[in-house]
């Protein structure tokens, strides 16, 4: 396949080509960091070699005082480096700020649509890549200061009746005295600026109002369901830094052992050349295809997903490499990008490397990985089955011209390096084995290491197995601070009893529209989508997952829904807030690559991902859809897929207006195929039958307008969508 030059940064000069991986940064939940150079760097890197190196020997000898004991000097490596890494930029009014200085009054303005994405995310990105200054001095003393507050509880010195060691102080678990106190007061208000740095306001805006919560609750009047007796500050400073539930919780706990060694494993992947292997591979295969280019992008975004788990990162990655090949076949730029992040956010969702929230899920639910990739599969396969029928359909309706793909067979490929496929492969079989998924990945790891040197130009010497052992640690930065102060949502609504009352609050809403069950299910499920959606829109998936759970998740448990398909369908939807307009950070970066409008890629994005949509509400409100995550038995799992394989081909149909190897449809037709591919969703036998007549009369319909339309009718492929 032949190279193409990297995507140009909005506002940039033309032909000024952009690193994807900056790009990538500037629409990823979390914010660039720093560029750091000199002395600070040698301190970054050796920091985060410590962690690396911890974090494996946690999965062989793990640390005889507990998990806990890990997770303190974990978060103490990372939290003092967040605030090296990551600047302020704390922001004068723009009436102070000074013409010509520094920060965005010096910033160049753009024009056009494609210079939106730089605000669209509504979280304070900035206009470029991460800052080249260095840390201030402020932030040294922060660092130092989280260094102090995050060692303190295993600080083996008498400090009066406070320190004296770990277990000193949790044998003060619920009778802190003063100076925990403020160290623990000190953390809190640590990691709500590092959240800030990272994220944005928002986060740190929630977890403030779930400690305002925690504290004022008592006020409210005790006839209202979410009212409590009450907590003083002394309570929520030891829920929080003392308690299982708190920043060293199980968010934390997953973050410190799954998703830092993922991300090496991600990294050592990248370097030896596995991702250009994937984009190659995808184009080989269908080169001499009519749909070519958006086969490609779809594949490639299905094997980078593989090893991304982001789905920002993943829409530039491929943007990078399918964009000008899609530009030749004649795809507009909107639909393009909407194209690149449906399969780009795919990443999130695709076995073996799902996002963080999948071992949360893990976790909470006390089950193997594994598993949770056995639920992941039928969806996985079924979001990708529509956005593959959306190609096939924009292709015969938008008179996509061949575009010739430069590559050799994808067999010979195959041969010369498909060995990257193989630690992919590793981890699966290493869990189907019996081992835990931190040493399966350990052990992928270093088979993709060792596999390396069969490859003379990506070989993993010592220096660049060290550049992706550094590099994966910083890339678990913002994820971990994010999980740690999910520790504060966690611990007030499990103090508070929140996560009850917002269900009965939740269930009694839709209870007010039918008392039928199916119907309360159903509503309740409608109303948790769109709560989940709109959450997802201002905070990252991990911590939208975890207030998910805890708020909307009981919910749905005591309704009867199964605790796999309640997880699940939390996961879906925290991940969906990334092709979600109004910020859909996976579409603006689309738009980023192709230049093109960004509200017009945000609902090609959002077509393009329909299935995605749909698909949790099916395996929720009926028991026949627990097939669809590989419970009850073969019988079930082939109905329910099938039926709802049917479902995702007509709501396709219905959504793009074309069916394939007729002609278009028609406004009827189209409305016929919507109620059809809904009726079907339900997946119960008098439901399913509506659908499938229904589906029959679309397609009668279409032959019918074929018919009417004469032998010229099939020949509109120009016609605009």
């Amino acid at each position: 396949m032949t190279a193409t030059a990297p995507p140009r940064q909005p506002g940039a000069p033309p032909g000024a080509p952009v690193d994807p991986q900056e790009l990538a940064a500037r629409f990823e939940d979390e914010k660039p960091g720093r560029r750091l150079s000199g002395p600070v760097a040698l301190v970054l890197t050796a920091v985060t070699l410590a962690i690396a190196l911890l974090a494996l020997w946690q999965v062989f000898r793990p640390l005889a005082q507990g998990s806990k004991y890990y997770l303190i000097y974990f978060l103490a490596g990372v939290l003092p480096l967040v605030f090296l890494a990551y600047p302020a930029e704390l922001r004068l009014p723009r009436r102070l700020r000074r013409p010509g200085g520094t920060g965005d009054a010096a910033q160049p303005a753009t024009t056009g649509d494609a210079a939106q994405p730089a605000t669209a995310g509504g979280t304070d990105r900035p206009a470029t890549g991460g800052g080249r200054s260095g840390p201030s001095p402020g932030d040294w003393a922060l660092a130092a200061a989280a260094l102090a507050g995050c060692l303190y509880p295993v600080l083996p010195v008498s400090l009066g009746n406070a320190g004296g060691g770990y277990d000193a102080f949790l044998d003060r678990q619920g009778l802190l005295v003063g100076l925990d106190i403020a160290m623990g007061t000190v953390l809190l208000l640590l990691l709500l600026e590092a959240c800030r740095r990272t994220t944005g306001w928002i986060l740190p805006a929630v977890c403030l109002i779930f400690l305002g919560y925690g504290y004022y609750g008592g006020l409210l009047p005790q006839t209202w369901a979410v009212a409590h007796a009450g907590l003083d500050f002394g309570q929520l400073i030891d829920a929080f830094y003392n308690s299982d539930s708190g920043f060293y919780g199980t968010p934390l706990d997953v973050a410190a052992t799954y998703i830092v060694l993922f991300t090496i494993y991600g990294a050592v992947l990248d370097l030896s050349g596995a991702g250009r292997f994937f984009v190659d591979l995808s184009a080989s295969a269908f080169r001499r295809s009519r749909t070519a280019a958006g086969r490609t992008a779809v594949a490639s975004g299905f094997l980078l997903g593989t090893v991304s788990g982001s789905g920002a990162a993943t829409t530039v990655s491929i943007g990078a490499v399918t964009w000008p090949i899609l530009r030749r076949a004649g795809y507009p730029a909107e639909r393009a990008g909407g194209m690149l992040a449906a399969a780009g956010v795919g990443a999130i969702l695709s076995p073996p490397t799902l996002g963080a929230a999948a071992f949360i899920i893990a976790e909470y639910l006390g089950v193997s990985y594994l598993r949770v990739l056995g639920w992941a599969m039928v969806p996985t396969v079924l979001y990708y089955l529509g956005i593959v029928l959306s190609v096939e359909i924009d292709a015969r309706r938008s008179g996509v011209r061949p575009a010739a793909l430069a590559g050799g067979s994808p067999w010979r490929l195959l041969a010369r390096s498909g060995y990257h496929f193989a630690s992919l492969f590793a981890i699966v079989g290493l869990l189907a084995v019996g081992l835990s998924a931190t040493r399966a990945v350990v052990l992928a790891t270093g088979l993709a290491v060792a596999l390396s040197f069969l490859d003379r130009r990506n070989r993993l010497t010592p220096a660049r197995l060290l550049t992706a052992l550094s590099g994966g640690v910083r890339g678990v930065l913002a994820v971990t601070v994010v999980c740690a102060a999910a520790g504060i949502i966690t611990a007030t609504t499990t103090k508070t009893g929140l996560g009850p009352q917002a269900a009965a609050l939740l269930i009694k809403a839709a209870g007010a529209v039918s008392s039928e069950p199916a119907v309360v299910l159903a509503l309740t499920a409608l109303l948790a989508a769109v709560a989940l959606s709109l959450l997802g829109l201002a905070i990252p998936v991990t911590a939208s997952f975890v207030i998910g759970w805890v708020i909307i998740g009981p919910a749905l448990l005591d309704l009867g829904v199964s605790a796999p398909a309640a997880a699940m369908f939390v996961f879906y939807f925290a991940v969906l807030s990334e092709v979600s307009p109004p910020t859909a950070l996976a579409a603006v970066a689309a738009a980023a690559v192709t230049g093109g409008q960004v509200v017009p890629t945000m609902w090609h994005t959002l077509r393009y991902a329909l299935p995605a949509y749909l698909i949790p509400l099916a395996f929720v409100i009926t028991p026949t859809g627990l097939g669809l995550l590989g419970i009850g038995g073969p019988q079930r799992i082939v109905v329910a897929t099938t039926i709802t394989a049917l479902s995702v081909a007509v709501l396709a149909v219905a959504a793009g207006g074309w069916l394939p190897g007729v002609g278009p449809a028609g406004v009827p037709e189209r409305v016929l195929g919507a109620l059809a591919g809904l009726s079907l969703l339900w997946l119960q036998p008098v439901p399913v039958a509506i659908g499938a007549v229904l589906a029959g009369a679309m397609a009668v319909g279409v032959f019918v307008r074929r018919g009417s339309a004469g032998p010229s009718g099939g020949t509109r492929a120009g016609s605009p969508a």
